[in-house]
């Protein structure tokens, strides 16, 4: 039979995960993405853009949408293995609707890098820029994350503990 402390503990974990899953689903419809955020991670979009900048992005503007000049965050097109943030500067065609980007400090678009960006690449268009506090995601890696994640199950247990003791009393 479960405990009285044990039960607390469940209920508190299921509660907080459920909170966060509950925040992070809203986001995604607010958004229309998976993941409405990402950290410029090379100094390519200088000045307009620095490293550690926390990017919001919105997937609610439609591909066919997007226009020269937005900035748009993309899947690299030779390997889908690298997403990328720069400026669309041409369309390259109507249909089916294809992109050149290119980073602002770069001195030209890079084949296979830049171009030919599909609907397939796109993940969204650049919507809000909060200079940077994306260092924050880099901190929270291996290992520092898991120091958090026992920090905060510790947490829970203390307060267990606290609130079993003052029921003892």
């Amino acid at each position: 039979m479960a405990s009285i402390f044990t039960r607390k503990l469940v209920k508190d974990a299921a509660i907080a995960g459920g909170v966060i899953l509950a925040i992070w689903i809203s986001l995604m419809i607010i958004f229309g993405t998976n993941n409405p955020f990402y950290v410029v991670a090379s100094g390519s979009m200088v000045p307009v853009l620095e490293v550690h900048d926390l990017l919001v992005i919105s997937k609610h503007e439609k591909f066919e949408d997007v226009a020269v000049g937005d900035i748009i965050v993309f899947n690299r097109p030779s390997d889908h293995n690298r997403v990328i943030v720069h400026r669309i500067v041409s369309v390259l065609n109507d249909d089916p609707y294809t992109l050149r980007a290119k980073g602002d400090a770069n001195p030209a678009s890079i084949p296979g890098t830049d171009s030919p960006i599909t609907e397939d690449e796109y993940l969204g268009k650049v919507i809000y820029v909060i200079p940077e506090i994306g260092f924050l995601p880099k901190l929270i890696q291996p290992p520092i994350n898991y120091i958090i994640i026992a920090g905060i199950v510790g947490f829970i247990i203390a307060k267990q503990i606290m609130s079993k003791r003052k029921q003892s009393l």
